[in-house]
């Protein structure tokens, strides 16, 4: 079952982690079939579930959309450089890129770049307005796209 180490974190048993892989895979599935599929009672995938969830594992449960057939077929990575570094830039820089909802992730990095954003939108006109408005609002001294031709894998399940 679950434990806590100081050093490592948090520890997961072996039925926990092969919980975890089959939900990565299809959240969706009732609490009978995980347990079914575990070998579990429902009780205990139950109690299970909740702790996980209580450890903070399991952030929430989300849907895994057909953007291609949504009219997504753009993928963006955008490599962002600044010279500002300060904390108020950074909080008016998030404040700003959480306004715009192509932008599906966003990570300060380190190396060349400062930031890393990845744009889903519909095509490159749409891709230029949601480029128009990341510049708008905050100084930035680059901005490199690059355009994904092709999705090999997307939304890959974390290595359990």
């Amino acid at each position: 079952m679950l434990s806590y180490d100081r050093m490592n974190g948090v520890k997961l048993d072996q039925l926990d982690i092969k919980m975890l892989r089959i939900l990565q895979r299809d959240a969706s599935l009732s609490q009978r079939e995980l347990a079914e599929q575990v070998n579990l009672s429902q009780n205990a995938c139950w109690r299970r579930l909740n702790i996980l969830r209580e450890a903070g594992l399991i952030l929430n449960q989300s849907l895994m959309l057909n953007r291609r057939l949504l009219g997504l077929g753009l993928v963006v990575f955008v490599m962002l450089k600044t010279r500002y570094h300060s904390a108020d830039w950074l909080e008016k820089f998030r404040r700003h890129v959480s306004t715009i909802p192509e932008v599906v992730d966003f990570y300060r990095i380190g190396g060349e770049y400062d930031y890393f954003l990845k744009v889903v939108t519909n095509d490159m006109d749409s891709y230029d307005e949601v480029y128009q408005r990341l510049i708008s609002s905050v100084e930035l001294d680059s901005v490199t796209s690059y355009f994904a031709m092709e999705a090999i894998e997307e939304q890959r399940p974390l290595p359990l």
